[in-house]
């Protein structure tokens, strides 16, 4: 009974959204709504790569920063050899890398190309540059509040979670924001690999069609999408900073 409730509450569901995309598309136009559907899989490829690199990323970050010379971890078998692998991730460009990890990622989605498909290089090459910055800024936090959380007995957990990640929190926000902003120019290169958005958008219709209309449109909509997420982030280590 439960089971038939829910199959009829997400038909229902698909039959009004299929009609409201339906009505939106033919109020707003074949061109407007191409730019809204790619600007839809911009941010969806995007943000869910700055998810997961974030949660690759800040981990790696955390251990480079603890295990360092001078630090409460300090593990020189740990740091170079993972220093080492994040700068071989940060070398590689992104588009040697979305061609060279093709059967890594068929394997972790099932295809290689499309927007899902995507998110697999994206987030690989964000990780290792959120791992650097998160070093970089845990690095700024003065080490006597480190050495006043030790002294009060405070494990290695509750030193990164009660004082390193809370004292980082702007920065780190400050990184992120750089982070979601670079991999927008990311998947412009993707939408060039079969990926949908905002980059194939320019390049099958701006420059194969030859429509300099929608080259136009797609530059502005980039445009519009960075200054909105600098803002935000901008706004939030504001109110993330506490000094």
């Amino acid at each position: 009974m439960l089971l038939d409730t829910w199959q009829t509450i997400l038909t229902w569901i698909q039959e009004n959204f299929t009609a409201f995309t339906t009505w939106l598309h033919a109020l707003i136009g074949d061109t407007a709504w191409l730019m809204l559907v790619s600007t839809c899989e911009t941010l969806y490829m995007t943000l869910t790569a700055t998810a997961f690199a974030t949660l690759l990323g800040v981990p790696l970050g955390v251990i480079l920063y603890a295990t360092r010379r001078g630090r409460f971890l300090a593990n020189p078998l740990v740091y170079y050899p993972l220093g080492i692998v994040v700068n071989i991730g940060r070398s590689i460009p992104y588009l040697i890398l979305a061609l060279w990890i093709i059967p890594f990622t068929r394997a972790i989605v099932g295809v290689s190309i499309g927007n899902t498909a995507a998110i697999v290089p994206l987030t690989l090459s964000a990780a290792p540059f959120i791992a650097r910055m998160v070093e970089n800024m845990l690095n700024e936090v003065p080490a006597g509040l480190v050495e006043a959380a030790q002294a009060m007995g405070a494990s290695p957990v509750q030193i990164v979670r009660k004082v390193l990640l809370p004292e980082a929190l702007p920065g780190l926000t400050n990184a992120l924001t750089i982070t979601l902003i670079a991999l927008i120019g990311y998947s412009a290169i993707a939408g060039s690999l079969g990926a949908g958005g905002l980059g194939k958008v320019a390049y099958a219709y701006g420059y194969q069609r030859y429509r300099p209309d929608i080259m136009l449109y797609t530059v502005c909509t980039i445009v519009v999408l960075v200054q909105l997420i600098q803002w935000l982030g901008d706004a939030l280590a504001k109110r993330f900073d506490h000094r």
